[in-house]
């Protein structure tokens, strides 16, 4: 096959080729899926609505995030461990994400943060990913070929020049960090035919910077709170720059009220979402009282894209088997489901009366909080990881911090 027709073959297979090569997020779970009909089961007879039960005595729940008594406030320069590099710029940067976020700059919240970056980068505002060039190569080798993309037209369309001077091919094979394959996708789209028709909203990187939030939390908390520095980009740019990483990822560990007794659950829903560790709580009392075996993976709802899905999730369909006992209906119980992301769920009637009912049947308090069920995946995962790791590791960080400090 001669030169000329296989630049041809090229310019003309690019777009489908690029187009088939998005990559999938690096975060992923699925739904439940509904739980099997099961023959003969008795549909729950209504009974009076719960009332509410006497007071039970709990174990005080310590306010979180920590407010420090009065007297000097810490910075983060002095709880930051030794041997990182530039730690005045660290210490900056993560008592202005703090202040600007009006938390308390306490020992706890200072360490929770800390115990973060540590786990997600290991202090480096753009963490190096190991073996990114394999993991690019194999999704793009494995997305041309679900295409029919013959490889011989792959790699023709990656030797074009990229506008930094090398191909697109040498530019993958010397990837080392998230924002360079950022950048690299982002060429491909404005330089390569069509690219931009095919493959908006399509970018593949999902997280970034030290703390490795997600993009699309950024995008959203910019909709509640003013970025509190110049842009000097997209928020997307942001993210990956070291104050945006640490301003966008402090506010999803520390920017909503939960009342956690310990910040591991905190340390959960960073990695699973807000709410998870409730969630998976709720989802337990729900398998309590209807029986039915619910995986406490903190999602109660199907989604499409942010919305919720008409299909029901096996969370929805084991409280509409008991919404008799609930004296709630199907689309009460849908309407209090949809604000399982936020604070005001636990003030919903759904909330209030299943753990009623969960904690008559159980014949005492229950806890409000449990570690997500949650196996990691991503591309960049080669073993077995799971919420509860993760939490777990960031406690033990987060506990050397509080040393750090006594």
């Amino acid at each position: 096959m001669s030169e000329i027709l296989l630049r041809r073959i090229a310019l003309i297979a690019a777009p489908m080729f690029l187009a088939a090569c998005q990559t999938t997020p690096y975060e992923s779970r699925p739904s439940p899926s509904l739980p099997p009909t099961v023959p003969g089961q008795a549909t729950p007879t209504p009974s009076q609505p719960p009332q509410p039960t006497a007071p039970v005595q709990e174990a005080p729940v310590t306010p979180w995030p920590f407010t420090p008594p009065a007297g000097p406030r810490l910075s983060a320069a002095d709880l930051l461990p030794g041997g990182i590099t530039d730690r005045p710029g660290w210490a900056r940067d993560i008592d202005a994400a703090l202040d600007h976020l009006e938390v308390p700059r306490s020992a706890e919240n200072l360490c929770a943060a800390m115990a973060v970056i540590e786990q997600e980068s290991t202090w480096q505002a753009d963490p190096v990913v190991a073996g990114l060039p394999r993991i690019v190569r194999n999704e793009i080798d494995s997305r041309a070929e679900r295409y029919g993309i013959p490889k011989i037209v792959v790699s023709a369309a990656l030797e074009k020049s990229s506008p930094d001077g090398r191909s697109y091919a040498r530019r993958i094979a010397a990837l080392r960090t998230e924002k360079q394959m950022n950048t690299l996708f982002e060429d491909m789209l404005s330089e390569l035919p069509l690219g931009k028709t095919l493959l908006s909203g399509f970018n593949p990187i999902r997280t970034g910077g030290p703390m490795q939030v997600s993009i699309a939390f950024a995008e959203d908390h910019l909709r509640q709170r003013p970025f509190p520095y110049a842009r000097t980009g997209s928020v997307r740019h942001e993210v990956f720059t070291r104050r945006g990483g640490l301003y966008f990822g402090i506010a999803n560990l520390l920017d909503y009220p939960a009342d956690y007794p310990h910040p591991r659950y905190r340390f959960a829903d960073f990695n699973a979402g807000q709410y998870s560790s409730r969630n998976a709580a709720f989802q337990s009392a729900i398998t309590r009282v209807s029986g039915r075996k619910l995986a406490p993976d903190g999602d109660l709802l199907r989604y499409q894209g942010k919305s919720p899905s008409n299909e029901a999730s096996s969370t929805e369909a084991a409280l509409r088997a008991i919404a008799g006992h609930l004296h709630l209906s199907a689309r009460q119980i849908r309407s209090d489901l949809t604000r399982e992301k936020s604070a005001d769920f636990s003030h919903t009637r759904l909330y209030d009366r299943l753990w009623q009912l969960a904690e008559r049947k159980a014949g005492r308090t229950l806890p409000r909080q449990q570690m997500p069920d949650i196996l990691l995946k991503s591309p960049k995962i080669q073993r077995k990881l799971t919420t509860a790791w993760f939490a777990k590791r960031v406690e033990w960080r987060y506990d050397r911090c509080l040393a750090r400090e006594r």
